[in-house]
């Protein structure tokens, strides 16, 4: 049996991780900018991430949501704490799309409508309604298409009053990104936003924050929409709560009420999984990865500002979208096998998505600086050597 070939694949087989760096198999080093698509929060294999899941193993590492998991408990409480939503409640489960899932059918569980609102570049996952609510055609399947799903531009207030003028008491929930990520580092603005949630509360909707990729004090603070004063209905949280263990969250406000079956999952919120979410919220806690994200991130941001090919920087924290006035695969590319450095892409082919691990310093953060600079001025020496031939 083969792979069902769905990933295009660079030739790059990491055997071995420590702190923000990986070797492959022929013992090549590469410095991680970026954390697997933001996942590894803490660094690899993190000492007390390691020890606390290795403790767990020799204990119990899943039974079934039919009986008590008092880690479970703790990680709801310690999660409260540290985000500034202890009146909330908790739902556990595996990934961001299932965490999307749930907020979806739990709005429309609460106030009995169907049609969702999402916005141009969004990504919330590959599953059904999860995939209907992003905007990509080519992952969109027939049978996920519906027309309860209304698309609005991003940041465009008037489009989405419209929209809400013209579905009236229909639409149970609108869901955004905290930051869009897939869609290339998009900041929203405190205008929109608080029209978002405006509007929301006027019609009876549910505000949906999607902090898959924003969340967990990547955007140097604990959530991404904590720039703002709002509070959100449902907030879904994944990727890097459990530092490369799948799990994702569901954090839910007073509003909304339990039932049994309501919502449900068999391997959400395992004893592995809570234990490796509780290590991920103590180090961000205990070395202060929330503040070092924002300090490193603007140590990058000034640093490389003026370097030559940089139209813009879009910055949170460590969740940075390099704009080059150009499309970034070249420089991707020179950066992974010239100088060894993992980066990632986004929709907008010029944007170069850099998402480190909260606890990258700056001389690790150098080693990314140094390259990149050397790499886009390169391309200026590559041109005048075309015009000389």
């Amino acid at each position: 049996m083969n792979l069902f070939n769905v990933y295009p694949l660079f030739n790059i087989n990491p055997v071995k991780a420590q702190g923000s760096f990986l070797w492959d198999e022929n013992g090549q080093q590469y410095l991680d900018f970026y954390g697997g698509h933001a996942v590894i929060s803490i660094g690899h294999n993190h000492p007390h991430y390691v020890e606390r899941l290795k403790n767990q193993l020799e204990k119990i590492s899943f039974y079934s949501n039919s009986v008590e998991n008092k880690i479970q408990e703790e990680l709801a409480e310690k999660l409260g704490i540290l985000s500034g939503y202890e009146d909330y409640s908790l739902f556990l489960c595996n990934s961001g799309a299932e965490a999307n899932e749930n907020v979806l059918k739990l709005a429309s569980f609460h106030n009995g409508k169907k049609k969702v609102v999402y916005f141009s570049e969004a990504f919330h996952g590959r599953t059904s309604a999860a995939v209907a609510v992003t905007d990509n055609p080519k992952i969109v399947a027939p049978v996920n298409e519906s027309e309860n799903f209304i698309k609005c531009e991003f940041n465009n207030s008037e489009e989405l009053e419209k929209i809400f003028a013209e579905n009236q008491n229909e639409i149970s929930a609108v869901i955004v990104e905290g930051i869009q990520g897939v869609g290339g580092i998009n900041l929203l603005t405190e205008d929109f936003i608080l029209k978002i949630e405006k509007l929301c509360k006027e019609n009876n909707s549910i505000l949906i924050l999607d902090e898959v990729q924003s969340g967990y004090g990547r955007s140097g603070k604990f959530f991404a929409h904590q720039e703002f004063d709002i509070k959100p209905d449902l907030i879904t949280v994944a990727k890097g709560m459990g530092n490369g263990f799948p799990m994702g969250g569901v954090l839910i406000s007073p509003k909304f009420e339990a039932s049994y079956g309501l919502l449900g999952t068999t391997f959400g919120g395992n004893h592995l999984a809570c234990v490796a979410g509780l290590a991920v919220l103590e180090v961000i806690e205990n070395e202060n990865l929330i503040e070092n994200s924002e300090k490193i991130g603007a140590y990058i941001e000034e640093k490389i500002k003026y370097f030559p090919h940089i139209k813009n920087i879009k910055r949170r924290g460590l969740m940075i979208g390099i704009e080059l006035d150009q499309a970034c695969a070249d420089v991707r590319k020179a950066l992974l096998f010239e100088h060894f450095i993992f980066t990632g892409n986004a929709n907008d082919k010029n944007v170069l998505r850099i998402l480190p691990a909260l606890n990258i310093s700056e001389k690790e953060s150098d080693l990314f600086i140094n390259a990149l600079e050397k790499t886009l001025k390169s391309i200026d020496a590559k041109k005048e050597i075309i015009e000389f031939k």
